[in-house]
């Protein structure tokens, strides 16, 4: 709605009704009588400081005058990134993006502001306003568009994780889009770019995506590696670093080879690839932060290779692998999901597992602990964990539980959009319906509205 009096007239009625001349306004609101007079005559400008000391004096909350400001104060010539840098945060603190689209297309009518506005992108992405922030960094890959610039490669970087949230439709999306621009990032960024789409496609379960993703990662990172730590590097090197040890790229590379392999029952590869990110030998780097890392892919190497056994058919490693997970919050999880995997897979009564773990279940569906991993696995780790539970009990015909957890997955599954799940709830909702009481086809039905008034 666009504004209908100005700033000017609310303020000088406010002092008319108060009975308020400029001087005593000022006073209460803490700004030079002279700049009040100013602003009322039309004589001098006004900055957000002001703007914000004159709206609380008025009784409105932050921002009420800001679409004013922008008709009033910028729109009739480019505004002064100076002047208008405090606007653009306080419309991101308040959430008010439609000022910000306005401000920055007066502002990219001036291609000099550029760098200035991708400095702010990139404050605010770091702060964590991530819809204020892609206003930004797409107006700057606007202007960059026909440079194929680093800088272009990284707005989109910026751009895809900026997008990065509960729909995992919205995820693969900014995925594919983003994809292309990988080769145009400094080489340090390349990493962590790959690695960042890599865990898209893994939440997404786009296996094809993964393992290209995974190769690329593994031949980029063995490259940098080679030059960082071998005689060969004698070369004056870029100094921007990685956001983690180099050795963890190529390390993750294999552990993303090895759920590769894992996903398409080729578990003899699978266990090759988990043997070779487990050992940790040749690793150069001696920080603590690369020591963490080490110690985690030996821990994960041990984990997973009961897992591969397991999934392989070798059940006689429940056990022991339910015993060296036990005590971690964030491989128990992912055990119990395995076992109970297996367990369709190959008919296992494994009854006295879920009970004894039933609390454990419950506060990990329930409360969502925090994780190391990304929180695009850990829900897609959920939804898996929650199908193959309701296909347990379905099957043993423990129909109570077996509805009531396919209910919770399917709820879940809408919630991040995850298609996948959604449609396998719905074959399995199909084939035990007979069984279905009238509340819980209730409740299934609703879901399955939601779902289709999202489409």
């Amino acid at each position: 709605m666009e504004p209908t009096t100005t700033i000017r007239t609310e303020l000088e009625n406010f002092m008319k009704q108060n009975w308020l001349n400029i001087t005593q306004f000022g006073l209460v609101a803490g700004i030079n009588p002279g700049t009040i007079s100013g602003i009322v005559t039309g004589n001098r400008a006004l900055s957000i400081h002001q703007l914000d000391r004159i709206t609380a004096t008025l009784g409105h909350s932050k921002g009420h005058f800001y679409k004013n400001y922008i008709e009033e104060f910028l729109s009739s010539t480019t505004p002064n990134i100076r002047r208008v840098r405090p606007l653009l945060y306080n419309c991101a603190e308040l959430d008010m993006l439609d000022c910000i689209e306005q401000v920055v297309s007066l502002l990219m009518e001036k291609l000099a502001y550029a760098d200035a506005l991708f400095s702010l992108a990139e404050d605010l992405f770091q702060q964590g306003k991530f819809a204020a922030s892609i206003i930004l960094y797409e107006s700057v890959a606007v202007g960059e568009k026909k440079q194929h610039s680093e800088r272009l490669a990284l707005c989109q970087y910026r751009i895809f994780m900026a997008k990065q949230g509960d729909d995992q439709e919205i995820n693969y999306q900014a995925a594919i889009h983003f994809e292309d621009y990988v080769e145009r990032l400094d080489d340090a960024d390349q990493l962590d770019a790959l690695k960042d789409l890599a865990n898209t496609y893994l939440a997404s379960r786009q296996w094809n995506k993964l393992d290209k993703c995974a190769h690329q990662l593994e031949d980029k990172s063995k490259i940098q590696y080679r030059l960082a730590y071998h005689q060969e590097r004698k070369k004056k090197r870029n100094p921007k670093k990685p956001s983690r040890p180099l050795f963890y790229y190529l390390s993750y590379s294999n552990l993303l080879h090895a759920i590769v392999c894992q996903e398409r029952k080729d578990y003899e590869q699978a266990l090759k690839y988990i043997h070779t990110y487990g050992d940790v030998s040749w690793v150069k780097e001696n920080s603590q932060e690369a020591k963490r890392w080490m110690q985690l892919f030996q821990e994960w190497a041990v984990a997973n290779s009961y897992a591969n056994k397991l999934l392989s058919g070798d059940t006689s490693v429940i056990y022991d692998y339910l015993a060296y997970s036990k005590s971690d919050k964030d491989e128990l999880p992912i055990t119990l999901c395995n076992i109970v995997e297996a367990a369709n897979q190959y008919n296992i009564n494994i009854s006295d597992i879920l009970q004894d773990f039933e609390l454990e279940i419950t506060q990990y569906i329930q409360q969502q602990p925090e994780s190391i991993y990304i929180p695009q696995k850990v829900f897609d780790q959920l939804v898996l964990f929650l199908h193959e539970l309701a296909k347990y009990y379905l099957v043993n015909e423990d129909y109570t539980r077996g509805f009531n957890y396919l209910i919770i997955c399917l709820e879940k599954s809408a919630t991040i959009n995850n298609e996948t799940f959604i449609i396998k709830c719905v074959g399995l909702f199909e084939g035990f319906k007979w069984h279905v009481t009238t509340e819980t086809e209730t409740a299934y039905q609703n879901i399955i509205k939601k779902v289709c008034e999202k489409k």
